[in-house]
């Protein structure tokens, strides 16, 4: 990942004037005030809510932050954005927008880089208000607002020496964790995100607002894994695990030294079996230039003698290990460095890490980069997370993903980032067609991941709900139609039931 260093950091995304909107629902008629642009309904959403919720227009620099999202391809200009204060104002803007039949966005982080999915052209709803953490010592619970970072709640449970289950980067929403699933440098330890839920606060389509827990079979089924077809989830109150300090960080390796690292992720695959222990590794390539960076972690201080050796005596460009706060480790990452590209994510299963394989990830990720190098291609990058098979044992009931809790597998995890949005399609058809053929190869090999579901938080735009939720997906129906007879939820973006 050292390649970032190479990258423009400047903001790709500008935003350009609104142009008006009238369609025959009328959801979104103007009028104007001054030089500036109001959607009927942004003024009565402004005008039924409480005086803590606020909505912002353009040429507002809260609007502006509102809108952002991490990668511009998931930027939209807004007729409005809405940041609610309290669970009874969402209520209230849900009615008014399923009543108007109006489009809008929920916010939580702003991470997801499908066009569309936390964004919008009508209202977009921010969850930055709802930012509270709460430690509960005797249940060993927090309950954290959607509106947060994980690195915030990383850094506020600290001084309880807890932590709670999230992701393996910097910069990751609350919201998208806890309702996707949420691999982590823990997971091999606790299981997903997803399964250490106790409840979710939730505001219904219909506006009344509920507590959802294992005694509501289909939503808490429903709700772990299936996002936001079910209304808008405001806290979350999730288990916290004992967290002091860690080992870890990051070592880089350069193009020649790719042998060497490729075959401590193969030994430290087939070898480490303690649930401490994880690493994910990072096939990049940038600027013409092709880097693997591994990420090593193990939950205490100090890691047992030889366990990262491999990794640490292999020749490398670039070192940094210590012991440190879990926090400290999430970012060892510099993530946010390519924040403002469109972005595209994908993956691919595999049960094992062998040397074919890793040849394949590294043929792909220079063939590829150095395919697109005429594009405005910035970062073509292949992770490989390793992970034990009984990482989905760690929860007793039924979740909406993964639908099958048998077997646990590791992943390749693809990731292109460019400038122009009219390369969008020759990235996409990439991407699919680097996954497919990894796919088909991995599966020539006698690995049997042909069947296993797309992690929905990094699937692709081309994505079906049968390749991310398989047999769970009439179920998720049935529970959506339910919830939602209006399908208020649909006029949201996201993987729709």
């Amino acid at each position: 990942m050292v390649a970032f260093a190479g990258l423009s950091l400047s903001l790709l995304f500008g935003l350009s004037s609104l142009t008006a909107l009238v369609t025959s629902s009328g959801s979104l008629n103007a009028d104007y005030t001054g030089n500036i642009r109001r959607s009927t309904v942004c003024q009565q959403i402004a005008s039924k809510v409480s005086s803590s919720s606020k909505v912002y227009y353009l040429g507002s620099t809260q609007y502006t932050n509102d809108i952002y999202h991490w990668a511009s391809s998931s930027s939209q200009n807004s007729e409005c954005s809405f940041e609610p204060a309290t669970t009874e104002d969402i209520g209230i803007a849900l009615q008014i927008l399923g009543q108007t039949r109006t489009q809008f966005g929920i916010k939580s982080g702003g991470h997801a880089t499908n066009p569309g999915f936390s964004s919008t052209s009508g209202v977009q709803i921010v969850m930055s208000s709802f930012s509270d953490v709460v430690y509960d010592s005797a249940a060993q619970t927090a309950t954290v607002g959607t509106g947060l970072l994980l690195d915030n709640v990383y850094g506020q449970l600290e001084k309880y020496g807890v932590t709670i289950l999230g992701t393996k980067v910097t910069g990751i929403g609350i919201g998208g964790v806890f309702l996707g699933g949420g691999y982590s440098h823990l997971t091999n330890q606790y299981g997903l995100a997803i399964d250490s839920v106790t409840a979710f606060e939730l505001v219904l389509p219909n506006g009344t607002v509920t507590n959802v827990d294992s005694t509501n079979t289909d939503l808490f089924f429903a709700l772990r894994g299936g996002f936001n077809n079910f209304g808008i989830v405001t806290r979350v109150t999730v288990k916290t695990y004992p967290q002091g300090q860690v080992w870890g960080g990051l070592v880089t390796y350069s193009s020649s030294q790719l042998e060497q690292a490729s075959s401590a992720i193969i030994n430290f695959g087939a070898n480490v079996n303690d649930p401490k222990a994880s690493t994910y590794n990072t096939y990049s390539f940038a600027d013409g230039v092709t880097t693997m960076s591994s990420v090593l972690f193990y939950d205490a201080p100090t890691c047992p003698e030889g366990m990262f050796d491999d990794f640490l005596n292999a020749p490398h460009i670039f070192q940094d290990i210590s012991t440190r706060s879990y926090l400290s480790l999430v970012q060892v990452l510099p993530l946010n460095i390519t924040s403002g590209h469109r972005s595209v994510f994908h993956s691919a299963a595999m049960e094992k890490a062998t040397m074919p394989v890793l040849d394949m990830v590294i043929n792909e990720t220079m063939f590829w980069g150095a395919k697109l190098v005429g594009s405005s291609a910035l970062m073509v990058s292949y992770e490989v997370d390793l992970y034990l098979p009984t990482i989905y044992t760690h929860v007793d009931s039924p979740t909406a993903y993964p639908a099958s809790r048998n077997q646990g597998y590791s992943f390749i995890e693809v990731y292109y980032s460019w400038q122009d949005s009219n390369d969008d399609d020759t990235i996409f058809n990439t991407v699919d067609t680097s996954v497919q053929y990894m796919t088909q190869v991995l599966t020539d090999s006698g690995q049997d991941i042909a069947d296993v579901p797309l992690y929905p938080n990094n699937a692709p735009p081309s994505a079906t709900l049968e390749q991310m939720y398989g047999d769970n997906v009439p179920r998720l129906q049935a529970i959506q139609k339910a919830v939602d007879p209006d399908n208020v939820m649909g006029l949201t973006g996201g993987w729709k039931f």
